[in-house]
């Protein structure tokens, strides 16, 4: 960062400042087990989307990684209008002539990103508190990040570990215990030697088959009936001849 013409896109007047908070936080974070990365240092985030730019650097606990944005804060004040502002708005309708100056001051916010929010994600200079005494709660912010992240991950291995017993219980339960299986063998092979069971299960399709046949032979009887030949009529009587004695008499 101080080898760039403008690190951070802060002015002159400040650099020095804010690299000697940036490596009191680095130093603290390292000595904490922590790793530290350069981000995007050669630029100041615009005004509209200070708070959501990329990191300027980032501090990674124990797989959490932490991004830190540094604005330069600016003082704001009334604009005063001067003759060719007011000439060109009254010549062109689309001028438009701002309502307040801005100007860069002296102090600084350190903006933080990723991971869970425990104090605050923001910390900047006060009347009162400079950013210098508030240095120990932003590393520790960053120490709490990387804890929950751990907690967070534990308790998914738990949870893994707890879902695999209650399914390998369930695989056991489903199973038949051998005692059991012998026993059902037993009374499946007893069942099938019983005499009284083979008597039952013969007597059943023979009386379907009378059933059946009863059944057929009502039904066929008037075809049998239909089919009997008639008696036939004996054959007329011829007359017999007289005797050849009766002839010539």
């Amino acid at each position: 960062m101080q080898n760039e013409r403008q690190p951070l896109g802060l002015t002159k007047p400040v650099q020095g400042r804010a690299l000697r908070l940036i490596q009191a936080l680095i130093t603290a974070a390292e000595a904490a087990g922590h790793t530290c990365s350069a981000g995007q240092t050669g630029f100041a985030p615009p005004s509209h989307r200070r708070r959501r730019a990329h990191p300027h650097f980032t501090i990674t606990a124990q797989g959490q990684t932490v991004g830190f944005l540094v604005l330069q804060e600016q003082d704001r004040a009334e604009h005063v209008a001067n003759e060719k502002e007011l000439a060109d708005a009254k010549k062109h309708s689309w001028v438009r002539i701002p309502r307040f100056d801005y100007t860069p001051s002296e102090r600084f916010r350190f903006i933080i990103s990723g991971g869970q929010p425990h104090r605050a994600s923001e910390w900047a200079d006060t009347p009162g508190r400079p950013l210098d005494e508030q240095l120990a709660e932003i590393a520790q912010e960053v120490t709490l990040r990387g804890e929950a992240v751990e907690r967070r991950r534990r308790d998914e291995a738990e949870a893994a570990r707890q879902k695999r017993i209650r399914w390998e219980a369930a695989m056991e339960q489903a199973e038949v215990p051998p005692a059991n299986h012998h026993q059902t063998q037993k009374t499946t092979i007893g069942h099938r030697s019983d005499p009284s069971n083979s008597i039952h299960r013969s007597r059943a399709p023979r009386s379907r088959s009378q059933h059946h046949t009863h059944h057929h032979n009502t039904n066929t009887a008037p075809e049998h009936a239909t089919k009997q030949p008639t008696a036939q009529a004996p054959p007329p009587e011829t007359p017999a001849s007289p005797p050849p004695d009766a002839k010539h008499q």
